[in-house]
């Protein structure tokens, strides 16, 4: 029998986990009854259990016996840019599509940017919910947070934060490939519209866009910094003021580039004879306007679909072979440019 001594007057969940080498939540799961755990799983918490001879509290058993069924696609964003934004519903779809053969429902819960990372663990761990997706977060704070909680959740984007998992779009080659396609059309004097510049995929993308800059021995230090909403798109103007011979502008998502293409045109602008556009995300808004958008994918409902399929992992015990996956863009090349 293992002994511990110097801070522990009888075993832990934490404890039984760490014998076991799984997640406190795994450990509550096989306490509680729960059956979507893995049967090698469930006999390792078993055996650490009687190993450590561990009585769980029957209080708080009381409490977690049943299991909530419910699963959070958690949004840290304005509501006004939920709803605006084409890429949260295709994230809440894919989620709805990894669960459409269950009886588990799927919440859409969204937060402030700059919320308490805090506030968002205690709503995980209240009990109201079995796990979480998490999308669009600004900075590693949330994900911080997440690591030290018993709460699975799988991140969509990169958290920042080793050990914690994740499906992520290549921003940065996808950067790379838009800006390319602009100089392979023949501008030069290009400039980006990022996104906020606290989220890992706008400083990727921007990231990208500088790459291939240098290689082209073109300067790369023109940029704009937009929220990834319709009215960004308006700074286009800023990189005129800095740049009035400004041949193309890559945006970093279709919403900006959208309104960028109308202030251009408004100004004088002819797309794509004066300046070339590349936008990013393939919404269905950049099909809509003319000329029509060229863009970059970013397949949101399949990111989401397989994210949830990592939680689903996750929550039945399991211990998925990889963590981290890494999904690519592709280009398609339309009238704006």
């Amino acid at each position: 029998m293992v002994r511990f001594t110097g801070g522990h007057s009888a075993p832990t969940l934490e404890d039984v986990a760490r014998i076991a080498g799984v997640s406190r939540a795994t450990v509550s799961r096989v306490v509680n009854g729960g059956t979507l755990v893995a049967a090698k799983t469930t006999e390792a918490v078993r055996e650490a259990i009687t190993q450590l001879d561990y009585h769980p509290n029957r209080a708080a058993r009381a409490l977690v016996t049943r299991r909530t069924g419910v699963i959070a696609v958690i949004v840290p964003e304005t509501d006004e840019r939920v709803f605006a934004d084409p890429y949260f519903p295709q994230v809440y779809h894919g989620a709805l599509q990894a669960f459409g053969d269950s009886d588990v429902q799927v919440v859409l819960a969204m937060s402030q940017p700059g919320d308490n990372a805090s506030r968002m663990v205690r709503y995980l761990e209240s009990g109201h919910v079995d796990g979480a997706l998490i999308a669009s977060h600004h900075g590693p704070s949330l994900a911080e947070a997440l690591a030290k909680s018993w709460q699975p959740v799988v991140f969509i984007g990169d958290p920042e934060v080793p050990g914690v998992p994740y499906i992520e779009l290549d921003n940065r080659a996808a950067a790379r490939l838009a800006t390319r396609h602009l100089i392979e059309r023949g501008a030069r004097r290009i400039g980006t519209i990022t996104g906020p510049l606290d989220m890992g995929s706008a400083r990727q993308r921007l990231e990208g866009f500088q790459e291939a800059m240098a290689e082209a021995g073109l300067d790369g230090s023109l940029h704009v910094e937009g929220g990834y909403n319709a009215q960004s798109g308006q700074v286009v103007e800023q990189l005129l003021a800095v740049a009035p011979d400004l041949d193309g502008v890559f945006a970093a998502n279709d919403l900006m580039a959208v309104t960028a293409m109308g202030v251009l045109q408004r100004l004088g602008r002819r797309v794509p004879e004066d300046v070339k556009i590349v936008g990013f995300d393939d919404a269905a808004i950049g099909r809509q306007c003319t000329p029509q958008l060229t863009t970059m994918t970013n397949p949101a409902a399949e990111h989401a679909r397989v994210a949830a399929e990592l939680l689903i992992e996750i929550l039945a015990g399991g211990v998925p072979e990889t963590r981290n996956l890494m999904a690519a863009s592709q280009l398609v090349v339309r009238g704006s440019t």
